[in-house]
């Protein structure tokens, strides 16, 4: 019988597919089961070996022998986890569910292993002759068991278990319900005069979109190829208003799939968790281990960027509220900034989004990325339509060196659906290391949320989905350039308020002529974009960057008010607690029926908990970064090698020594402020 099973189930055999990618097409949401049980079991057989080894404790039979465990459970997990996000339905969301406590519970049963971390201890107190990776590593894990309790008594072990459990289930839950209440609005407009402003393109798409499902008119949703759009050029305040709403108030409709109680449980959890390991709050016990190392430094980072950027917002949004009023708006509301800051935008810089579009054609964009990255780090791109994927959109290519080595798999998923989550990411289906001679490369994925293109038409990309490729590509680069021996330490295993520069630091190569000139051509015609054009997009970058600065140190804020202002008595009222955050940052009105709490999924299902200033931080470092590559040359040989070997160096050395070796300095804020014209 388990014969039969191991037979019919592809993830209880080896990926025996061509360079031992996953079988995606033969995958079935019951097979995760059997085979994560069967791999967590397995993993336990390894961790146990290593507790209960007989020979004196040493980096190669504890430390990198733990690295190396449980390789064949991360490869299917990963994957379980990535379709749950890209291409999710009912069953793998419950074969999640249901997996996730047990791999928890896993993963807490190593961390609070005492025998093996008495062995990690004894290594880390006797570590020998180390390279500076080993050293890494050994330190990496040390402080990993430690800041997971291992080293708290057993009674205080046991709701440690409890919370992890918990704050596992709560992040599903989170995640569910902000699908679902993305994918349950949808606003059906039957007269086109509603739709006046909106291009023709995007009436196309509504309509396409309403036919599909047996609808005249056109139909609009909350992703954010339709949203958008409408957003920006619909001229119908009050369609605007109904759309901009039901977007502000995903999961804030008393209903059963409201997110308050849910963010509330997760900041009182993470607290608490904190508290047990002797952090007075989540943010203190994860900025530790970050770049700006405690929450007084990221509060300061953040106010000094306010205090320019406040000024300067609020006069961006005078220009606006002058543009309003001459349309009988006294003042404009949350659902009227979009459409005016695109008028604004055609007005001062004479620059027609929709124009614009007509040099960015999708495959040329992407074809464009790879020949950056060739100039750059001396990358190939060959697709391979052999490969297996989880969806007919996802592209497959094989990338090799010059070479002809191979460096990575690289998948690429663009086209919204109802079975993804909303934004745009970047992901591992396979890590890389260094094992018996064997360097193991990565499977690397980019997922983004574009529109479809429609039948018998290009796929032309708008500017900021443009700059969300490069964005997504820069993330992509860091992990299949990755070079290290241990897993652990490789492509972006690396601080999470330094992950953000490779891609930021991709943005660049967008806005210069030099780069645009080798992809961005007419897609009927086949000029390139005219120069003239290319200086418009680089004033574009100053475009209201006040406005859109304050607004990202508005989400940082609330981040902080979450992680290390977190009073369940003051957060009761999750409206209210979220208005203080943003007091000092609002430049609107605050519209108590809308909430960005409950949806806020970067730091209540993802990684940015106590993180989200890394965004603005990275732009410090990719400003500084770029400015390098501009005094150079943007394809300067030397230069890039340079940063291509800190994305190999993954987590091996500090973050601020990787920069240094690759600028000579450490990086300057001014580099940031002059880039959005802040400088005084």
């Amino acid at each position: 019988m388990v014969k039969k099973e191991k037979m019919k189930n592809p993830l209880l055999q080896k990926f025996d597919t061509y360079l031992e990618t996953a079988p995606f097409s033969r995958i079935k949401p019951e097979h995760f089961a059997p085979a994560i049980k069967k791999y967590i079991a397995e993993a336990e057989q390894e961790i146990n070996h290593i507790t209960n080894n007989p020979q004196t404790p040493d980096f190669d039979n504890t430390i990198s022998a733990l690295d190396f465990a449980g390789m064949q459970l991360d490869r299917i997990t990963s994957i379980l986890s990535n379709l749950n996000s890209a291409e999710t339905n009912e069953e793998i969301q419950k074969t999640a569910d249901e997996m996730m406590p047990l791999l928890t519970e896993f993963y807490n049963n190593i961390k609070l292993n005492q025998k093996l971390f008495e062995r990690i201890k004894y290594v880390h107190e006797h570590p020998g002759k180390l390279t500076g990776e080993q050293q890494m590593l050994l330190d990496k894990t040390y402080k990993s068991f430690v800041r997971n309790g291992a080293g708290l008594p057993e009674e205080q072990q046991k709701p440690l278990r409890e919370i992890d459990r918990k704050l596992t289930l709560l992040k599903l839950a989170f995640s569910k319900n902000v699908l679902q209440e993305t994918n349950a609005f949808q606003l059906h407009v039957t007269d086109e005069k509603d739709l006046e402003g909106l291009p023709e393109t995007y009436q196309q798409a509504a309509q396409s979109l309403a036919g599909q499902k047996d609808m005249s008119g056109w139909l609009f949703t909350l992703q954010a190829p339709s949203y958008l759009p409408f957003m920006k050029y619909v001229k119908n305040r009050e369609l605007r208003k109904q759309m901009s709403l039901a977007y502000g108030s995903r999961a804030f409709h008393n209903n059963e799939f409201d997110n308050r109680n849910n963010i509330m449980e997760i900041a009182r959890l993470r607290k608490e968790r904190a508290r047990l390991l002797g952090y007075d709050t989540h943010a203190d016990f994860v900025l530790e281990e970050r770049m700006a190392q405690n929450p007084e430094n990221v509060l300061k980072f953040l106010d000094d960027l306010h205090k320019p950027a406040y000024p300067a917002a609020q006069k961006d949004v005078e220009r606006l509220t002058e543009l309003a009023q001459k349309d009988g708006i006294e003042k404009p509301e949350s659902w009227d900034i979009h459409y005016y800051m695109e008028r604004l935008k055609e007005q001062e810089l004479d620059l027609n989004e929709e124009e614009l579009k007509a040099y960015f054609e999708q495959e040329k964009v992407l074809q464009g990325l790879f020949t950056i990255a060739g100039k750059l780090y001396g990358l190939n791109f060959q697709p391979n339509k052999n490969i297996d994927r989880y969806h007919a959109d996802v592209q497959v290519y094989e990338v090799t060196d010059e070479n002809g080595e191979l460096i990575a798999v690289f998948y690429v998923d663009l086209y919204t659906r109802p079975g993804k989550r909303a934004g745009a990411w970047e992901t591992s289906y396979k890590g890389q290391w260094k094992k018996d001679g064997v360097n193991s490369r990565p499977h690397v994925s980019i997922v983004t949320n574009f529109a479809r293109p429609q039948e018998g038409k290009p796929n032309l990309l708008n500017f900021r989905e443009v700059t969300t490729l490069f964005h997504e590509f820069g993330h992509a680069l860091h992990a299949m350039l990755a070079d290290t021996v241990y897993p652990g330490l490789s492509g972006t295993h690396v601080y999470w308020d330094f992950v953000e520069l490779p891609s930021q630091l991709m943005e660049n190569w967008a806005y210069e002529k030099e780069a645009l000139d080798l992809f961005a051509t007419h897609y009927q015609t086949g000029e390139k974009i005219p120069a003239e054009m290319i200086e418009k997009i680089k004033k574009s970058l100053q475009f209201m960057e006040a406005y859109a600065t304050n607004r990202q140190l508005s989400f940082g804020y609330l981040d902080m008010a979450w992680h290390y202002h977190f009073d369940s008595d003051k957060a009761k009222d999750v409206s209210k607690f979220e208005e203080c955050a943003f007091a000092k940052t609002q430049l609107l009105p605050y519209n108590k029926n809308t909430n960005m709490s409950v949806a806020f999924s970067h730091i209540f299902a993802g990684g940015y908990a106590s993180g989200y200033y890394s965004y603005k931080w990275a732009e410090v470092l990719d400003a500084d970064a770029f400015a390098y590559f501009k005094e150079k040359g943007i394809f300067n040989k030397e230069v890039a090698g340079k940063f291509k070997k800190l994305l190999q160096s993954g987590g091996t050395k500090h973050p601020m020594d990787l920069y240094k070796s690759f600028r000579g300095k450490e990086p300057d804020v001014k580099a940031l402020l002059k880039r959005a014209g802040l400088l005084q």
